[in-house]
């Protein structure tokens, strides 16, 4: 049994003693080490991973350049679903930036969840709707947002991993270089 894939579950859905054994006996454990990519630009996405303990961040490359997007921590689910669900080749990477377990779903025991637990396709619903909403909030923010706006954005989105990533995927993410990045932090530190 996995308590905190459970625990993921049971927070957007009921699962009844049964389901629950069933639920786990769906994944399995997989240990990626620092560097390693979950997905690269070009692969189809054939599994969903819960981050037992680890790190990633999620990033296109574009024109030789890292663009980070995002990043999933702890009982957080990873997936490019773009790639997971049309089965198309991903244009986006998922890589490791810590030593990283995951529990590990296949696509094919995607479906098992859905058909053998009651509320399996309302999780899957509700986690569609979420990702939904997060993308158009991320791709609003690029086009509205100055990068102290969206600096603030990413301390309230992930207030505890500032010391855990490096300062150029921050950057990265904010949208800007690093030494803007430090004039920023100076500028809030001060105000």
């Amino acid at each position: 049994m996995y308590p905190d894939l459970i625990n993921a579950f049971s927070r957007i859905i009921r699962l009844s003693e049964s389901e629950q054994v069933y639920l786990c006996s769906l994944f399995t454990e997989k240990t990626f080490h620092k560097g390693d990519h979950f997905l690269q630009e070009g692969q189809v996405c054939r599994e969903a991973g819960f981050i037992r303990q680890g790190l990633v961040r999620y990033y296109i490359n574009s024109e030789g350049e890292d663009r980070v997007y995002g990043f999933g921590q702890e009982y957080n689910f990873v997936c490019n679903y773009e790639s997971f669900l049309d089965h198309s080749p991903s244009q986006k990477n998922i890589q490791c930036i810590e030593n990283t377990e995951m529990l590990i779903l296949s696509y094919a025991n995607l479906q098992l969840l859905y058909r053998h637990i009651a509320e399996g396709e309302k999780f899957g619903r509700l986690m569609c709707e979420q990702i939904f909403v997060e993308s158009l909030r991320q791709l609003t923010s690029l086009y509205t947002q100055q990068p102290e706006e969206r600096y603030l954005r990413f301390l309230e989105t992930y207030p505890d991993l500032q010391q855990r990533i490096p300062q150029y995927y921050i950057s990265s993410y904010v949208g800007v270089k690093p030494q803007s990045l430090s004039r920023i932090r100076k500028r809030l530190s001060a105000g």
